[in-house]
This record gives C-alpha cells, sequence and structure tokens, in this order.
C-alpha cells in the first residue's frame, strides 16, 4: 500500500465531508496499493474509510500479493458481491464512490439500500493523482525517454512508397526491445492529407515526396505512459507547408516557455492559440492544448480554454497544438512537460525543428 498517496486521499474526503469511499478505477487501485488488476465486467473495488482501515474487494478468479496493505474480501462468479461488500460499509454514513464505478453495481448498492446516501468523490483521488510524487517522476522521465528512442528509430525506417500502416507496425517491436510493455495508445501515423484528419490512426496512404509525416506515438513503461507527435516532411516543403510548421512550433515553444506553478491553464492555451489565430490559422486548430497524462494515457485535468485552475508543482501533461488544412496537410507538435517548484521540465528531448527526410 502506497501510504502517502492514501494519506493524501483520505485529506481530500475529509475535506469533502466523507468519511469512506469505494473506488473502482483500476488505475486508482494500482496508484494507492501497486497492484494492477483488470477486472473485465467483474466487481473491484477498494474500500478507503478515514480511520485507516483499507478493503479490497476482489474476485478468486485474480492474484493478490499477501503484503498488499489491505484486507483481502474474496468472491466467487457465484456470488453478489455488492451484497458481500454492504456488509463493509457504514450504512449511516454517505459513502463516497469514483466516475468509474459500473451502473451495475451502483444501482445494486443503491438497492440493497434504498436510504443510502452517494457522493461523486473521484476528484479526491483524481486532484491527489494529478501532482506526480518522486517515484512517479522518475518513472515518467524514463518512459519519455524510451519514447525518444524509439522515435528515433522509428524515424530511420521512413521508405518511399511504404504505407503508413506498414511504418506504425514498426513501433511494436521497436517499444519491446526497449523494455517497454507496449503502446498507451494506438500509433496515429498519418501521410500528406491524412495527417489533417482528427484522430487519424493509420490506413493504406503511401509515403510520396513532398507529404508531411505526422506521428504520434507513446507507450507504457513501468505502468507509467509517453506521449509525443513530431511532424516531418518527406525530401521537400513548400512555403506555405513550412509557414504551418514554424507558426506551429512557435506556439508550442510560447506555452511552455510561460509554464510553472501559479498560471492558470486556460491561459497556457490562449498562448498558443493567439499565435496560431494572428497567423491566420485559428480554425484550423480544432482540439485544447493539451491532457493530464500518467498511470493512464489521458487523466483528469486538461489544458484548454474551459481549465481556470491553477498549475501546480509536480503535474504532468502534454503541450500539443496544431494546424490542419483539410486536404492538403496537417501539424502536429506535442511535448510532455513536468512542473517543476519555479517552472518546467520538458520531458521530451526529441528535436522539433522542421526535419525533412531524404
Amino acid at each position: 500500500m502506497k501510504k502517502e498517496r492514501l494519506s493524501k486521499v483520505i485529506s481530500k474526503l475529509k475535506e469533502n465531508g466523507v468519511s469512506q469511499m469505494l473506488i473502482s478505477d483500476p488505475a486508482s487501485i494500482f496508484y494507492l496499493t501497486g497492484k494492477m488488476i483488470d477486472p473485465g465486467e467483474r466487481f473491484l473495488a477498494l474500500l478507503i474509510k478515514e480511520n485507516g482501515t483499507i478493503t479490497l474487494f476482489v474476485n478468486t478468479l485474480f492474484t493478490v500479493p499477501e503484503d498488499l496493505g489491505a484486507e483481502k474480501v474474496w468472491f466467487c462468479d457465484e456470488d453478489d458481491p455488492c451484497a458481500i461488500a454492504k456488509e463493509y460499509i457504514d450504512a449511516d454514513k454517505t459513502l463516497g464512490v469514483d466516475k468509474n464505478l459500473p451502473a451495475k453495481f451502483l444501482l445494486r448498492l443503491m438497492e440493497l439500500d434504498s436510504d443510502g446516501d452517494y457522493k461523486n468523490t473521484s476528484i479526491c483521488v483524481d486532484a491527489v493523482r494529478a501532482c506526480k510524487d518522486a517515484e512517479e517522476i522518475t518513472l515518467m522521465r524514463e518512459a519519455s525517454r524510451v519514447n525518444d528512442a524509439a522515435m528515433s528509430e522509428l524515424k530511420t525506417r521512413i521508405r518511399a512508397g511504404m504505407t503508413e500502416r506498414k511504418l506504425a507496425s514498426h513501433l511494436k517491436e521497436i517499444y519491446a526491445s526497449m523494455g517497454a510493455y507496449g503502446y498507451s495508445f494506438d500509433p496515429l501515423v498519418g501521410f500528406g492529407e491524412c495527417a489533417a484528419i482528427g484522430h487519424y490512426e493509420a490506413g493504406n496512404t503511401k509515403l510520396c515526396e513532398g507529404d508531411c509525416i505526422l506521428i504520434d506515438m507513446g507507450c507504457v513503461k513501468d505502468g507509467y505512459c509517453s506521449d509525443m507527435t513530431r511532424t516531418f516532411f518527406y525530401k521537400k516543403v513548400s512555403d506555405e507547408h513550412r509557414k504551418i510548421y514554424e507558426t506551429v512550433l512557435k506556439a508550442q515553444k510560447a506555452a511552455e516557455a510561460m509554464i510553472k506553478p501559479g498560471v492558470r491553464f486556460c491561459d497556457i492555451d490562449k498562448t498558443a492559440r493567439d499565435i496560431i489565430v494572428h497567423a491566420g490559422f485559428g480554425d484550423k486548430f480544432t482540439h485544447r492544448l493539451g491532457h493530464s497524462i500518467g498511470i493512464e494515457c489521458h487523466e483528469f485535468g486538461d489544458v484548454s480554454s474551459a481549465n481556470e485552475n491553477i498549475v501546480q508543482e509536480g503535474m504532468i501533461f502534454s503541450i500539443e497544438p496544431g494546424i490542419y488544412i483539410e486536404h492538403d496537410v496537417g501539424v502536429r507538435i506535442e511535448d510532455l512537460v513536468l512542473v517543476t517548484h519555479d517552472g518546467v521540465e520538458i520531458l521530451n528531448t526529441f528535436d522539433k525543428e522542421l526535419m525533412i527526410i531524404d
């Protein structure tokens, strides 16, 4: 059990006037216990109480370490896990639940106690997870180091006439050779006009001279995710495409330069967006500037015009402006950044100046 993390979550619960919480999100359970379990359709939950009592409800299908630091309550497929869990929940007190608890289990709990009081207390875990501790920062740096190295290797495998799908297929083997578990998301590889399609993955488009090559990729290393995007050009780049690239790069660098504790997320987004708008491409930047990342590729919190929250030390998120011209070109440049006590550390070191691949 990660005692310091648990203590912070319990403190957040107390701030919200709740003395117990049922956590069903596997990533949050991993965050607190160090054990990742993918329950599929089965019930899995960690009950935490303000007095420090911790109970894990888990199906006998799964293996759990003896020294997990929580009482383990086992059940099998023929049991009613909600009825079992109900015996451990303080009936006269509000039960905090997270946003991931499947409706079939929440409704069953409510059916068993129609007078029960339930409250969404996801923020009590999400807010703690948002600020990475020293162990997590080390793991995130390593995941990004591997991703940088993988991008360097993938770049050497780009060939004329190859398809997007063929280029993307190299990544699994590259990551495995570097000790990564696999993808943090399916890689997005787009050539030419395909790079302008939102969340385009990889198809059968073949690489031609003058095409942009947009690669958005990430791996999972020791339970933590990486994420980076780079855009190259093959053989040559037009003046207009160069202008688009330099605009995106200017926006990205400006946003990264202003990051420090106390800055608002919406102001970081505005800094990048204003540069793109001023260059005449405002309507071609069609998404938020970034997202939080850690155990999951997309975690609570983002860098957007709607998020007026304050940046805090230990937060890690992406900065990824883009310009997408339909039927022509797509350019996105993305780094992960770590907020330090007085500024920012950019976790990706792979070059992001315009590259023409010969």
